[in-house]
């Protein structure tokens, strides 16, 4: 079968590695497009209450507007000490959308603040939410990857709060850990593979 005449399944990223990433997972069963491939270029508003309410929301829109099966994710960091804060805030918990230095510099104010001075008191996890609409049907699924919050930022490699998020039995933070390692054990990575299991089938 010829990729023009899969079945095609949007994935709402306008990040073309990450669509890379999940066609080599899914191998010849669906074509991958992304927003940027659909033409879709509008700003899709995530102001859920939760990350699986985000997840639905950008799935629910390119069903709504393009007539297309689709796939989105959203993760949030979620420290036990903080109330599972900044959770569905985790990419403007500082205010602006992705400012990655703030958002740590403000989560480890917060613990400091809150007397979490120890591992054990540092509990946290980062959870991804999937929604997959498919053929009128809506399917959902998650990812945790359970760890603590470092004293301080260690590591070059990742994004986000990757500097100061130490995974469960590792010993490393996530940006001292190379991409495949990393994706191993990923909160992401582990909802991905849930997701295409059930593609697979």
């Amino acid at each position: 079968m010829t990729s023009d005449a899969l079945p095609t399944l949007v994935f709402a990223t306008h990040n073309p590695n990450k669509v890379r990433e999940l066609q080599e997972m899914l191998g010849d069963r669906y074509r991958l497009r992304s927003l940027t491939d659909i033409g879709c270029h509008e700003d899709i508003v995530e102001d859920a209450a939760t990350l699986e309410g985000n997840a639905r929301l950008k799935a629910q829109h390119v069903v709504n507007h393009y007539g297309l099966d689709c796939f989105a994710d959203d993760t949030g960091l979620e420290v036990d000490a903080l109330g599972g804060a900044p959770g569905v805030f985790s990419a403007r918990y500082a205010g602006t959308h992705g400012d990655a230095e703030a958002n740590m510099n403000k989560l480890l104010s917060e613990l400091e603040r809150v007397g979490a001075a120890t591992p054990e008191a540092r509990s946290a996890q980062f959870r991804t939410a999937i929604c997959l609409m498919q053929n009128g049907v809506e399917q959902r699924f998650e990812g945790l990857c359970k760890g603590t919050i470092a004293l301080e930022r260690s590591g070059a490699e990742g994004f986000g709060y990757d500097p100061i998020f130490t995974p469960e039995g590792i010993g490393q933070t996530f940006a001292e850990m190379d991409a495949n390692a990393k994706n191993a054990i990923s909160h992401r990575g582990r909802a991905v593979r849930a997701m295409v299991d059930r593609l697979r089938t």
